[in-house]
């Protein structure tokens, strides 16, 4: 088995969980470099590469967890992401969408100097342009050091996945299919032109997606009545108004209602400002008196790993109290199964190189056709979820020696899915 190194905030979840599974199957533990170490510039990459090769000579996998979860770490990438960087790190070449400028940018000081608001929403396009910024400056020193690095997923396609205008159009040019797009998103500035081109394309119903956001975190299920063009928008945003100074937005952590125009137009031009994706509402298939869409887990080219989130509201993602579900307990049929799975083969078919992905899937209700809506590169954190009676991370890393397989790189679902037993370590 290649040796491993763990880019990532040490401690949390996900490190945790892997580390654990690495243990579990008797494997070196993955090499931990912590974000807040490549930001800070306290630790050289050459020392996890020497560390990692103490344990072999084959060459290692990197992998890039998620950078959530520390404060410390989102000030450091805002600072990052600030106009004033030296050019020696500014470099955006992995910025999906080119030519944009950050809303009221923030300096590095000004970035630095930031005070941790639990929930507070600060400068997410300003953050994922540090966060890419970041990506750029590990693929080029991970390729100096070690040329024939396998990455679980490659930096650039993190980049990718992490930006939903990029992955509705590399999905949509793949043949998977996707929501409608209300509207390329430059042709959609503010919440005047959302709320015209709705009406003028009969699209009453749709979500407004920040570009670079997770976890339900910039998402608004946002209709109009096309009869008394009453408004209704679903999401987690929270706001909060100042005599003096201008609105702070926060992820409230759970769904709010907004009817009100004034409050729905400075979300929406909020979302606009920093990138947004929009697309159709896609009706969801029913399970009961609620609505259900998959996470389907990817790894290697073959589907494995799913949960259903079933919810009363039209955002399921589960740490906004939606019902998590065995496919196979809601009575799905296996038809709807295999077009689901061979649905998210594809999309991770679309990322090149990378090897794992959590892809969300909503069923259409009545066709009951499926349609990707998120690619997450760390969607992997499902909990007591359990395919061939082993969790997410323990079957990553029995199958990371046939995630860089020649088959599976090429992307081949149905072989990769034939070759899907166990491999011996």
């Amino acid at each position: 088995m290649r040796p491993m190194i763990l880019i990532g905030n040490p401690g949390n979840r996900r490190t945790s969980s892997l580390q654990e599974a690495r243990r579990r199957l008797h494997l070196a533990p993955a090499v931990p470099v912590p974000y807040l170490d490549l930001l800070r510039g306290t630790m050289r990459l050459e020392e996890a590469f020497k560390e990692a090769r103490a344990h072999s000579e084959r060459p290692p996998v990197v992998r890039i967890d998620a950078p959530g979860e520390d404060f410390e770490v989102e000030r450091q990438l805002i600072a990052l992401g600030a106009p004033d960087t030296g050019p020696e790190y500014a470099d955006d070449r992995l910025l999906p969408v080119q030519g944009r400028s950050d809303p009221h940018p923030l300096s590095q000081k000004s970035a630095l100097a930031l005070k941790e608001q639990r929930g507070r929403l600060y400068h997410p396009s300003q953050w994922f342009r540090g966060f890419t910024r970041l990506l750029a400056k590990l693929e080029t020193e991970v390729g100096q050091i070690c040329p024939d690095v396998q990455w679980t997923n490659a930096p650039a396609d993190i980049a990718g996945m992490f930006d939903k205008r990029h992955t509705h159009r590399l999905l949509s040019a793949a043949g998977v299919s996707v929501p409608r797009l209300l509207e390329i998103p430059e042709a959609i500035p503010d919440y005047g032109a959302l709320h015209e081109t709705m009406c003028r394309k009969r699209m009453h119903r749709v979500f407004v997606k920040l570009a670079s956001g997770s976890g339900a975190c910039g998402i608004i299920a946002y209709q109009i009545n096309p009869s008394t063009g009453e408004e209704l928008a679903i999401t987690t945003i929270g706001v909060d108004h100042f005599i003096s100074r201008p609105p702070q937005f926060y992820n409230a952590l759970k769904l709010r209602r907004y009817t009100d125009t004034a409050t729905i137009r400075l979300i929406v031009n909020w979302l606009l400002s920093h990138g947004a994706h929009i697309e159709q509402w896609v009706a969801k298939a029913a399970y009961g008196d609620s609505t259900f869409d998959l996470r389907q887990l990817v790894v290697g080219g073959a589907a494995c790993h799913c949960v259903a989130r079933v919810s009363r509201t039209p955002i399921t993602n589960l740490h906004l109290r939606s019902k998590r579900m065995s496919p196979e307990d809601m009575g799905l049929s296996e038809a709807t199964l295999a077009a689901v799975r061979e649905c998210a083969e594809s999309a991770l078919a679309a990322f090149s190189g990378s090897s794992v992905a959590g892809v969300d899937v909503v069923i259409g209700s009545g066709s009951m056709k499926p349609h990707v809506v998120d690619v997450n590169p760390f969607g992997d954190l499902l909990y007591n979820v359990l395919y061939q009676g082993v969790d997410p991370y323990e079957w990553e890393m029995r199958h990371l020696e046939l995630s860089f397989a020649p088959l599976i790189a090429a992307n081949s679902g149905k072989a990769a899915r034939a070759r899907s037993g166990v491999v011996q370590i």
